[in-house]
């Protein structure tokens, strides 16, 4: 099966089906992306372990996004710490982090479609890094609820669907992904634990806490692979392998959380050179 994204809707060429078969894990990631229940997105049920012996990658234009959800083309601007005592604006940022979840999860899904010829160890570690994020999307609406809110209460921006897809192989997806945004989030994470604790938050600190210690595995999946694909992790060979105009500016928190970076595979020279990269180094 081929699939192309033609005019904002999904098509099969050469007349072939459009979705996988029933009852293999490809087209429980199909029905996953392309899903506009909420409740399925939540709750996606059993992959199995049927997998699909075919060479031909599916490539979905865009996810189903649930009735909900409002989705907007710019996001919105991250509070302050001040901002956080207030539980509504909490309830929000929890929102946006509940919707970066729910876009690694469809995009790990993407992945597996996109790239079907890659190693099935390193798409099953896709479908398993998919059913963190879905429970992190569940840990992240109880405690919105705990707030008086609940996702869709806030608009949402798919801002990894726009940049993600551009990588063009299994070796610059976790380039961008894993290593790259990824990456970022145990930056984030420990700010934001920082940051919820001064408002008061204790419960919503654990819970960054925990996201981002648990992040930690899905960063390794990532070095693990591209030491793989690549014959080394470098800084300048993750660079290369980035897709134009994407860059390590998007690619990193203030502060880098070191100690996390490390633990997930990466070397303290790769972390001074992403520490200290600037654009200019690179312009033509």
């Amino acid at each position: 099966m081929c699939c192309i994204a033609y005019a904002g809707r999904v098509l099969a060429m050469n007349s072939r089906p459009l979705t996988p078969p029933a009852g293999s894990v490809e087209r429980w990631a199909y029905n996953y992306v392309t899903s506009d229940s909420l409740a399925h997105k939540f709750s996606p049920g059993d992959p199995g372990g049927q997998w699909l012996d075919c060479g031909t990658p599916c490539v979905l234009e865009a996810p189903g996004r649930p009735q909900e959800l409002t989705v907007v083309n710019r996001a919105d601007k991250t509070p302050g710490p001040d901002a956080l005592r207030d539980p509504a604006r909490r309830a929000r940022l929890l929102h946006t982090f509940l919707h970066h979840e729910l876009q690694a999860a469809e995009l790990m899904c993407h992945a597996v479609l996109v790239f079907p010829q890659a190693p099935k160890a390193f798409r099953r570690g896709l479908i398993n890094i998919c059913l963190d994020e879905v429970r992190h999307m569940n840990m992240y609406a109880e405690h919105m609820a705990d707030l008086g809110f609940q996702y869709g209460d806030f608009p949402i921006n798919d801002w990894f669907w726009q940049r993600v897809p551009s990588a063009h192989d299994p070796l610059s997806f976790v380039a961008v992904m894993s290593l790259g945004f990824e990456g970022a989030n145990l930056d984030h994470t420990q700010r934001f634990a920082e940051r919820f604790v001064r408002a008061g938050d204790d419960k919503g600190a654990r819970l960054q806490q925990q996201v981002g210690e648990e992040e930690v595995p899905h960063v390794a999946f990532g070095a693990h692979w591209f030491s793989k694909l690549r014959g080394r992790l470098d800084f300048e060979s993750w660079l290369d392998a980035l897709p134009a105009p994407l860059s390590p500016i998007l690619m990193r928190g203030k502060p880098l959380h070191a100690e996390a970076r490390l633990r997930a595979g990466m070397s303290e020279n790769f972390l001074n050179c992403l520490q200290t990269w600037q654009p200019h180094e690179h312009s033509p």
